[in-house]
This record gives structure tokens, C-alpha cells and sequence, in this order.
């Protein structure tokens, strides 16, 4: 079987290791890996995806992941990548979003007969006395040494507290814990995280004289400079309560062009010469690419019954054949009371409150500007009373510029 590391390099996951060529060594043979995710949301979004398919990759090719979730770190907030302080979470509310994204993480990786494992941090780390503590692992850390880390040197131009400070201190244990019990020998992280992850492997050869390795994956934004996740709606989430199995087919299909290929190896399961097909094509053929992309991260996120839904819906709404559209039934939708449809509401305010936009202001902008359509006709003024008398086959089609669908039905 091939090298996962292999994979990795030619898949483009690879910004960082410690040594490449010692990690791939390493990997020749099952090796027990881990990930730490934060819990400070009840979903991981789009922008998690990466290190989660890390994982998938490893399981793989024989290796044992490692998902842990940071309840115990996430009491104290980790300042990588952050301008100001993370939010101090209760212990309830990090357990419960614990809960729910060990869910979606069974999505992806088989925790059965202990293929994988997911532990939390709160379990090792909450019982630490804080003396011990200092006196075991504190005097282990040069102040000058994690002062130069980025992570810590961005902060201290806006500010930071003595509680982010000890954030490193921590993860570098769970990574000498996690050896300690479960054997486990390479962390993996956003790049972001490199500072914490070198400290964990020098912990681990303090104390325990053995050599650990880190890797981490590139910070991805899309081709036009946007954070991976992000749309006009705010993140794109795993969960299919938050961001709709339709939402997140579309969410891939129209990414950029350029970066279709990239996408395809990073987020698939595609052989390698299927992602260099496919893109390869050129001007409407990248259709096919991109729906392509599209299928194949709903199916892993969601299961194919969903994925072939949104598939199905979306051909629908992107077809000719009007009548037909109106019917899609995974579209996204919005349900209306009778009386309100009997009284008809103007199209700005109709606008807004299915969410195609923010406000009643962009809505008026959006239709003033022939952005706005009803039934695929566009709309001549903001105000346009829409009501009963638009229904078809039960339901009225809203559009937001070329891509952003609702339909709307009578409950």
C-alpha cells in the first residue's frame, strides 16, 4: 500500500514537518496519529475539513487516528491564529458541543474495534494540581523560547493574558499524555498550531527520550482570497441543521474555477489521475468537475441518499424546464402562512425574511439593480406585491443574482 505521506505530498496537505524524511519513515509501518479539535462550536464548519480528511487518509492506509476533543483546553481558549481573547466557555456547554461533534466525526472515521479513538482533554487535564503541575512540566518551557512562537508574538502586539499563556503548556502535555497511554508518535494541526505541536514533541523527548514527530497542513483560502467556509451567509457547516445538505452542494459546485483540481485532492477520495481529468477541462466542460466536487463532498459529509437529492435538486433549478424546478424538493425552502400569502408581501421584505438577504436595504438594492427573480422572471421593482396569484405548482421560486434559490411554499 502506498505511503499515506505519499498521499499527503501529492494531494498538497503538507505545509510543515518536523523531518520529512523521518515521518515518512515512521509511517511505513500503523502508527497512531492525533488531531485536536476545538469544541467551542456545537458543528465543525467547512474550514475543518481538512484535518478531518488528514484523518480519513490515515485510517486508510492502517494507521490508528487519534480525534481529540479539547474540552479541557478549550477552558482556556488557544491565542494561534487569534487577534483577541477566545470567549471563556463553561464546562456544560464545551461537554454538550463535545457530544456533537463526536457525531459528525463518526461520519468520516470508523471508531469501531478501536480503528480509531476519540478521547477529551478534560478527562487528563482537569486533574492536574497546578503546583505539580508548574514543577513537572513548567520548568520544561523557556519563556523566551515561546514568547518567539507566532502564535504568542502576534498577540502580544493587542494583548496577552497569563491564561492564553499556559494554552501551550497544555496541548504540549496532551501530546506526552496521548504517548504515554496510547503509543502515539505524529501530531497533526493547521499550521497555525506549529508552535504547540514542536513544544509537545520536545516534552515528549524530555521526559520520555523518545522522538515524536508533527506535520502540519496549509491555511486554505479560495482563489479570490476568502477563508475556506465562509459565504455571504456566514460558515458553511457539517451540520445538515445549520447549513442544509442542498447549501453545502451548493457551497461546493460554485467555487472558482481555478481551484477545482485543488479542491477535488484535497476533499475527495477521487484517484489522483480522476482529479487531474477532471481538471483539466476547460470553460462549460468545468461544469462537470465542479458538480463532481460537489457530489463528492455531500456524500462524505452527508450520505448518498443526500448527496443524490441535492444533486438531482440542483440540476433541477439550473434547467430550462421552469415547472419542474419549482418542485425540487431538497431546494432550500422557506414556508409561508396562507394568510400572509393571501395579502401578498412585497418582494423586498419577502427577500429578507427567507434570508436571500441580510436586509430589507440589500434586498432593495439586489432587485433595483435586476438581481432579484421571481419564477426565473426578474423583478421590475423592490416593492412588488407577491402573492397567490404567482403560485405555481404550489410554490413560488425566489432568485438572488445566478445562484441562490428558495422556494417557497404554503404551511
Amino acid at each position: 500500500m502506498e505511503n499515506v505521506f505519499d498521499t499527503f505530498e501529492a494531494r498538497s496537505f503538507i505545509e510543515q514537518a518536523t523531518d520529512r524524511d523521518l515521518v515518512r519513515e515512521l509511517l511505513q509501518d500503523p502508527t497512531t496519529c492525533y488531531i485536536g479539535f476545538d469544541p467551542t462550536a456545537s458543528s465543525f464548519h467547512v474550514g475543518s475539513l481538512l484535518p478531518i480528511m488528514s484523518l480519513v487518509h490515515m485510517q486508510r492506509a492502517g494507521h490508528r487516528p487519534i480525534a481529540v476533543i479539547g474540552g479541557g483546553t478549550g477552558l482556556v481558549g488557544d491565542p494561534s491564529g487569534k487577534t483577541e481573547m477566545r470567549p471563556i466557555m463553561k464546562r456544560e456547554e464545551i461537554d454538550k458541543n463535545a457530544e456533537a461533534l463526536k457525531k459528525q466525526l463518526s461520519r468520516f472515521i470508523d471508531f469501531g474495534d478501536g480503528k480509531a479513538i476519540m478521547v477529551n482533554n478534560a478527562d487528563w487535564l482537569t486533574n492536574l494540581g497546578y503546583i505539580d503541575f508548574l514543577r513537572d512540566i513548567g520548568k520544561h518551557f523557556s519563556v523566551n523560547r515561546m514568547l518567539a512562537a507566532e502564535s504568542y508574538r502576534i498577540r502580544l502586539e493587542t494583548g496577552l493574558n497569563f491564561i492564553e499563556f499556559n494554552y501551550m503548556l497544555l496541548q504540549a502535555y496532551d501530546f506526552w499524555y496521548l504517548f504515554k497511554h496510547y503509543d502515539c508518535r505524529l501530531q497533526m494541526g493547521g499550521n497555525d498550531q506549529w508552535g504547540n505541536i514542536l513544544a509537545g514533541a520536545d516534552l515528549t523527548r524530555r521526559l520520555g527520550g523518545k522522538t515524536v514527530h508533527g506535520l502540519t497542513f496549509p491555511l486554505l483560502t479560495t482563489s479570490s482570497g476568502i477563508k475556506m467556509g465562509k459565504t455571504h451567509k456566514g460558515a458553511v457547516w457539517l451540520d445538515p441543521e445549520l447549513t442544509s445538505p442542498y447549501d453545502y452542494y451548493q457551497y461546493w459546485i460554485n467555487q472558482d474555477d481555478p481551484d477545482i483540481e485543488r479542491f477535488l485532492a484535497l476533499f475527495t477520495l477521487l484517484p489522483l489521475d480522476e482529479v487531474m481529468r477532471l481538471g483539466a477541462l476547460k470553460d462549460s466542460d468545468i461544469r462537470e468537475a465542479k458538480e463532481v466536487l460537489a457530489y463528492e463532498t455531500t456524500k462524505l459529509c452527508h450520505g448518498r441518499k443526500e448527496a443524490d437529492l441535492a444533486r438531482q435538486a440542483s440540476r433541477q433549478l439550473f434547467s430550462v424546464d421552469l415547472p419542474a424546478t419549482i418542485t425540487a424538493e431538497s431546494a432550500p425552502g422557506y414556508v409561508i402562512n396562507a394568510e400572509e400569502m393571501e395579502q401578498g408581501i412585497p418582494a423586498y421584505i419577502l427577500f429578507e425574511k427567507t434570508g436571500l438577504c441580510k436586509t430589507r436595504g440589500e434586498a432593495r438594492r439586489l432587485i433595483s439593480q435586476g438581481g432579484g427573480y421571481l419564477n426565473d422572471q426578474r423583478l421590475q421593482v423592490f416593492d412588488q406585491v407577491i402573492g397567490a396569484k404567482d403560485m405555481r405548482n404550489d410554490s413560488l421560486l425566489l432568485r438572488a443574482g445566478k445562484k441562490r434559490y428558495m422556494r417557497i411554499t404554503v404551511g
